[in-house]
């Protein structure tokens, strides 16, 4: 299956240009001729990539980027700059674009742009493959193996909603004993048992080893969500 990519330009040469470029790469190509609506389509469709113009009616390109980033912050976008615009393109920078490229568009210049960001995309697939969901008859399971961090939060954001969905009495997140979490990791984790707790639904912990186990309890977090040493304990406590 082909990857897919959304440029967003104002210039239907350059829409044309990209496409012809980026079909010829392998990739599936959507295009949108402002900003607003390039976020329709990237709201219905999911595209990792993003190639976005900087200067655009309507909708400028940071705004853009802005948006795209909360609906997905591991989308990887790519900003269209012009020469003498190194302001505009580090701004994008700041706000976690992947790249920018200089109009007029240069074949090479193109080629590395997607080359870092398929680069980041594979990082980030990585990180999406430490937390999965498992449906048991009384809970949702979700287990997160490796390190909990910044980047990986997002995932488990989304395995939370996911599992929240499926109406079981109880979510349970479950640890490997390898597992580890870091600052950003806490923090967020926090936020999201916070969250969860407030809209009613019921989330218990295990699995952490006991320095970990040491941490959630120094840090609050045990306050937010009962901590089990096991997944065993945790499922004959919550689901019979």
């Amino acid at each position: 299956m082909r990857q897919k990519v959304l440029i967003i330009d104002d210039e239907r040469p350059t829409l044309k240009m990209f496409t012809l470029l980026l079909s010829a790469l392998g990739y599936e190509v959507m295009t949108a001729e402002n900003g607003v609506e390039g976020l329709e389509l990237f709201r219905k469709e999911r595209p990792p990539l993003v190639l976005t113009d900087i200067k655009m009616p309507m909708m400028d390109g940071i705004e853009v980027l802005k948006e795209i980033k909360k609906i997905n912050p591991m989308a990887e976008v790519v900003v269209i700059t012009g020469h003498g615009d190194m302001d505009l393109a580090i701004q994008a920078l700041n706000l976690d674009a992947t790249d920018f490229i200089n109009k007029p568009l240069r074949r090479e210049d193109l080629e590395l742009a997607l080359s870092r960001a398929q680069e980041r995309l594979a990082i980030a697939r990585g990180e999406e493959e430490q937390v999965s969901l498992d449906e048991r008859p009384g809970a949702a399971v979700i287990r997160v193996r490796g390190s909990l961090t910044g980047n990986t939060l997002p995932h488990l954001a989304d395995k939370l909603a996911e599992a929240t969905r499926l109406g079981r009495q109880v979510v349970l997140l479950a640890f490997e004993g390898n597992a580890s979490i870091n600052g950003a990791g806490i923090t967020g984790l926090t936020d999201l048992l916070r969250q969860s707790r407030d809209a009613g639904v019921q989330v218990v912990l295990a699995g952490l080893s006991a320095n970990f186990r040491a941490v959630f309890e120094t840090v609050g977090i045990t306050r937010q969500a009962e901590l089990f040493e096991t997944e065993a304990a945790a499922l004959k406590a919550y689901a019979g």
